[in-house]
């Protein structure tokens, strides 16, 4: 926001530099008026010029004085649009941590509700009955891979690159979600062979000459031995041939979870409803955050990234049809609904995989968790709540400031329009000056 005019120009034109002492009067030729006295005529016209001169000092310091205050309101502008803006960061970061801490609490009170109208905690899905789960899978590389006793007893020497099997990798915020990623996800991925490398998928699988399997080699010469032979396709997955998720992270978050924008529908809202990316619900082993590919990228940003994508999260089928327009990657609610992408939706009843994510956390801490993110959450309504009054208080302070120096800025203008006769008369006397 500029000065509406410039001083300096301004008294360029008005007031030459080479006339500073304007304020003194030269002596003028005499005029001689026909029967009159010239001494009378020659003080009036000197009364006048000292009139003159007199008047344009009261002008110019007039406008000086208008030009202040016209800067003045122009910094408090500033200053009070400075201060709305650092209070909007903070009300969107707020929003931002309130929608994320909603989210998980949601999650957890469906799932609660699920266990509680089911009345069978038992059913809880465990680390051992994902191993148990697996290990019927009789003739799957999966089930020969597990058994890592066999593995051991038949002196199996696998790449330390193959990492373990996907069900085994990350673990489920709750049951409902558990019985819902597997869902999505289908046996052939939940039971599909991780390697870090390409070597890893080569040390699982060989061939003879004739480009036949070697069953004496690799995953396939394990299960001859043990009598478990792998029959039928298997899926391996390279981490370092994935396309890894490439954005930020979550500052400070242990878990490495990925830094993704909220979905918004096309008016710019948050669509109601939505929870979190199943991507960043999934809770990786301990043991494999700190494996990376060389080029840096951990289990989620390779590993699930691929699987899950950006795959939305909602509490019913009713919110997440409403968020339709936001959904690329596909979305899943917490009563069954599963849309695999834009335009694809599965229908009918629900399909129960074998294979599953255990769940990561003990209803008991769970639930501390829960009232320890209740209270926070709290706490963070409260104080977007205050930030919120002082953004509108803010905002009709600039409003009201605006408003003065819109009303300062035309009386400035209507000055200049009222001292422009004054200012030219005495433009016309600084050109008689340099005549004489």
């Amino acid at each position: 926001m500029s000065n509406p005019t410039n001083s300096s120009q301004f008294h360029q034109n008005q007031v030459s530099p080479s006339h500073s002492r304007a304020l003194i009067v030269p002596e003028m030729p005499v005029p001689v008026l026909d029967g009159g006295n010239p001494n009378t005529a020659t003080n009036g016209a000197i009364q006048n010029e000292r009139e003159l001169l007199y008047n344009v000092e009261i002008v110019l310091g007039r406008i000086r004085i208008l030009e202040d205050d016209i800067q003045k309101f122009d910094l408090k502008i500033k200053h009070h649009e400075a201060n709305l803006e650092f209070l909007k960061c903070q009300s969107n970061s707020l929003d931002k941590s309130i929608k994320d801490l909603e989210g998980g609490l949601v999650a957890h009170r469906s799932s609660r509700k699920a266990e509680t109208n089911s009345q069978n905690h038992e059913n809880v899905q465990s680390e051992k009955d994902t191993i148990d789960q697996i290990l019927k899978e009789d003739k799957k590389a999966s089930s020969v891979l597990c058994r890592e006793k066999s593995l051991q007893a038949a002196g199996c020497t696998l790449s330390k690159d193959i990492l373990g099997i996907v069900a085994m990798l990350g673990k489920a915020p709750d049951d409902n979600l558990s019985r819902l990623f597997s869902e999505y996800l289908g046996s052939e991925n939940m039971l599909a062979i991780v390697c870090k490398t390409y070597e890893g998928i080569k040390a699982l699988e060989s061939y003879d000459t004739e480009a036949k399997i070697n069953i004496v080699s690799g995953i396939h010469g394990v299960g001859t031995i043990t009598g478990k032979p792998v029959s039928g396709r298997f899926l391996a997955i390279c981490l370092e041939d994935l396309r890894p998720y490439v954005g930020k992270l979550v500052a400070g978050d242990p878990q490495k979870r990925l830094d993704l924008l909220k979905p918004r529908l096309p008016d710019g809202t948050h669509p109601l409803g939505f929870i979190d990316f199943a991507v960043n619900m999934v809770h990786v082993n301990p043991a494999y955050l700190t494996c990376v590919t060389s080029s840096g990228y951990g289990l989620r940003e390779t590993l699930f990234y691929e699987l899950f994508s950006q795959l939305q999260v909602y509490w019913t089928r009713k919110e997440m049809e409403l968020a339709l327009p936001c959904i690329s990657d596909g979305a899943l609610s917490l009563d069954g609904g599963i849309i695999r992408t834009r335009g694809m939706i599965s229908l009918g009843q629900r399909e129960e995989v074998e294979v599953r994510f255990s769940v990561s956390l003990p209803a008991s801490s769970m639930s501390l968790d829960m009232v320890e993110s209740e209270e926070r959450l709290r706490l963070m309504i409260w104080n977007k709540e205050r930030i919120d009054e002082d953004i509108r208080r803010e905002k009709s302070v600039l409003d009201k400031v605006r408003s003065m120096y819109t009303l300062k800025r035309e009386e400035f203008m209507k000055f200049l329009d009222q001292s422009a006769p004054l200012m030219s008369k005495h433009q016309d006397l600084l050109g008689q000056r340099e005549k004489c």
